[in-house]
This record gives C-alpha cells, structure tokens and sequence, in this order.
C-alpha cells in the first residue's frame, strides 16, 4: 500500500510539473523570441537582366563542380598516386602493420605532391588563372591555359604503350599530337602507367626486407626454434637496416627525381 501511494504522489508531481510549464509557456510574454529572429532561406529562379549574369552564375556553378571534384583531381591528376602506393609497399615490407599509421602516410604523401606540383601550379596560375582574375582573357581561355602544364606534366610521366591503349579503345580520331589528347584518354593512361611505376619500385623495396626474412627463418629453422615466428625476430633488424641507410630520405628522395618535369 506505502509503494503505492508513493506512486500516486509521483505521479501527481510530474502532472503538476508539467502542467505549469505548459500555463508558463503559454501565458508568459514572449519577449526573448523577439530579440532573436529566425533568418529564412529561398532558393529560386529569377530573371535575368543581361546575358552576362548568366554567364557568372554559369562560371560560379562550375567553380563549386570543380571544388567538389577537388581530391579526385588530386588523386588522378597528380602525383598523389605514386607516392601513397610506394608507401603502403614500404609498410608492408617492413612488416610493421599500422606504423606508421594511415593519416600520417596520407599526410606525407599530400604535401610531397604538393613540393612535386608546385611548378606546374604556379605556372598554371602565372598564365591561366591570374590573368583570368584580372579580367585580361576570358573563361575558356584560362581553361586552357590552366589546361596545358597539367597536361604537359601527365605526358612527360605516361607511357606511350598506355596512351595508345585508351586512343584504340575510345575509337575516335587520332590525334595529331600529343598535346591534342583530351583529359578523358590521357588522364587513365597517366593512372595505369602511375600504378605500374609504383609497383616496380615496390618490388625494389621489397627485395632487401623478402632477403632478411630468409635469414633469420633459415637461422631459426637450424637452431630448431621452428615454432618461433620468423617475423617477430627479424622486425627488429628490419628497422634497424632501414633507419641505418637513411631509408626516408631515399625512398623520398628517389619518388620525388622519378618524375619527369
């Protein structure tokens, strides 16, 4: 009876609780909303005045496409590819699981393309991009004046065998030249001929570590220790190996003088 009634007064507690915050939400004057408006958004579709408003609302729509496109270009276009590749091999090779980890290769491996692509930007920007903001050239000139280091740089690191791929399977006319090749055949010619070029240094990495692990697992396997992982033992020396022949600085050193500028 006691467990009761002292669920009846719960009850009647949370009843009148609520009941006077409703009667002071209800009947106190609504000063504070006043002080603070709601903004509203509209989106719509209005008239024009000249056709040169709808030109920079065109140019604006593709700049947010662009923008939004923007690590895909990084990815496909640059030499972002190479480098995150040879990086996960030399991980990989080294045996040393998720050191270091992910954001940190991924990091690494943005701001080396961003040292490798800076000429290639600035000159981007120099010729297409400034004199465009200047309003010396119009759009689709600065297109391709933007255009032409991009495509210089891809060229000069794809492999001709590549390019006459994408040109036979897309069955369209063949270029006079290759500075005539649309992004649309060059730009998977440059991304299969970057994966193929990361994958023979990754083969190189891997030579030296594949040579230690044969060591240690033939040491191990003569001294009778056939239940102890080879990997455990040999780990330590693979550091080791690495950090005595300066293995950053070449591995970086050697992606950034692989590329042809």
């Amino acid at each position: 009876m006691k467990a009761d009634h002292d669920l009846k007064g719960l009850f009647f507690r949370v009843c009148k609780g609520g009941a006077l915050a409703a009667f002071f939400f209800l009947v106190m004057p609504r000063t504070g909303f006043a002080e603070f408006p709601i903004p509203s958004l509209q989106i719509g579709v209005g008239q024009a005045n000249s056709p040169a408003e709808v030109g920079v609302a065109l140019q604006v729509l593709a700049l947010l496409t662009v923008l939004s496109l923007a690590p895909t270009i990084l990815i496909l276009m640059t030499s972002f590819t190479r480098v995150l590749v040879v990086f996960h091999f030399l991980r990989q090779a080294l045996a040393t699981q998720s050191a270091p980890p992910n954001q940190v290769l991924v990091g690494l491996a943005l701001f080396i393309t961003f040292f490798i692509m800076k000429p290639v930007w600035q000159e981007a920007y120099t010729k297409g991009l400034n004199p465009y903001l200047e309003e010396k050239i119009p759009f689709v000139e600065m297109v391709r004046e933007v255009e032409k280091p991009v495509k210089k740089f891809m060229l000069a690191n794809t492999r001709e065998k590549d390019i006459a791929l994408f040109v036979k399977i897309s069955r369209e006319k063949r270029p006079e030249n290759h500075e005539a090749l649309p992004l649309t055949t060059l730009v998977p010619a440059f991304i299969i001929s970057e994966l193929q070029t990361a994958f023979i240094i990754g083969f190189l990495i891997y030579i030296p570590f594949i040579i230690l692990d044969m060591v240690v697992a033939s040491v191990l396997l003569s001294m009778g220790m056939m239940m102890l992982p080879p990997v455990m033992i040999s780990l330590p020396f693979k550091l080791m190996l690495f950090v005595l022949v300066d293995g950053w600085n070449l591995i970086v050193g050697s992606l950034v003088k692989s590329f042809v500028m």
